[in-house]
């Protein structure tokens, strides 16, 4: 089984393409396992010549699980919301330090950066703290931690904090409902969405790993200043029906990274619905094109 060893954890990895080839690191989002990276996804982006590295992030899939931390995620959310300290497991600079030890466990020095929703944030938080491991970031359905933007809907919120129960078809059923909430209405399809769920289950059930995931993004609070910073060529893409984070997180996210190019989706929400696949492809396959380029002048 494919590990790399951090000071923290163990990270679960799979790999598609040529090593020789431009590293791609896709970084998965809150509660999501590397599977929600289709395998035909991930072929089709190594066919543009590129090695293309999926990973659990802690708390998720197959890479180690938190299971002594203490941590009630009601009181950590209030707390969050009042602006206070909270004292949680891991923050958001951890899960970019598992991205870098992936990367050094490798033998990768750069790499393209894809980031869906938390994923995003990780990859913004590596970004501006290690710019010299980044080539390029693409931040997707992802925002800044300010609290004025990408705020949820009153539904999508519900759907967020409702533990799923521990019944595999009630639980299967749960996450369809969620993702019918936030993935959009143009591209929604249940039974995609249900067999989805039913190999999350399968692999790894993880409620308690997904509120601690939650909690490391309330613990980092407003991110701006160090969005700011970023450096690294970046492509932000993001949902006009994104209702799980709202589309103005992405015009946010766009508009403190200097020479950012920002790609609102019309038919998108919180998902990489199939019949986006294409699109997506190829603006990543020229955002890694634009970026090397750069980075050989």
């Amino acid at each position: 089984m494919p590990i790399a060893v951090t000071p923290q954890s163990e990270i679960y990895y799979e790999t598609t393409g040529d090593p020789t080839d431009p590293a791609v690191v896709l970084i998965m989002g809150l509660g999501g396992q590397l599977i929600a990276w289709d395998d035909e996804f991930c072929g089709l982006l190594a066919a543009r010549n590129l090695f293309v590295i999926r990973f659990d992030n802690r708390d998720a899939g197959l890479s180690t699980s938190f299971d002594d931390a203490d941590l009630d995620l009601s009181v950590a959310f209030a707390a969050a919301m009042a602006g206070q300290p909270i004292d949680v497991p891991y923050s958001l600079y951890d899960m970019a330090g598992d991205t870098a030890a992936l990367m050094d466990h490798l033998d990768i020095d750069r790499a393209h950066l894809v980031g869906v929703s938390m994923g995003g944030m990780i990859a913004q938080t590596l970004a501006a703290e290690s710019p010299e491991r980044v080539t390029s970031l693409t931040s997707i359905m992802s925002s800044t931690g300010d609290r004025t933007v990408g705020q949820p809907s009153a539904e999508a919120l519900a759907a967020l904090f409702d533990r799923p129960p521990d019944d595999r078809a009630a639980a299967i059923e749960a996450s369809v409902r969620a993702q019918k909430v936030i993935g959009g209405e143009t591209h929604f399809d249940e039974e995609r969405a249900r067999q989805n769920a039913a190999a999350a289950f399968d692999r790894a059930f993880n409620p308690e790993g997904t509120g601690r995931q939650l909690a490391a993004i309330y613990s980092a609070g407003n991110r701006a200043a160090q969005v700011g910073r970023i450096a690294a060529p970046t492509l932000v893409i993001h949902g006009e029906q994104d209702s799980l984070i709202h589309v103005s997180g992405g015009h946010h996210t766009a508009e403190l990274i200097p020479d950012a190019r920002l790609l609102i989706l019309d038919e998108m929400g919180h998902d990489l619905p199939p019949p986006l696949w294409g699109r997506l492809i190829d603006e990543l396959a020229a955002h890694f094109r634009e970026a090397e380029a750069r980075m050989a002048r």
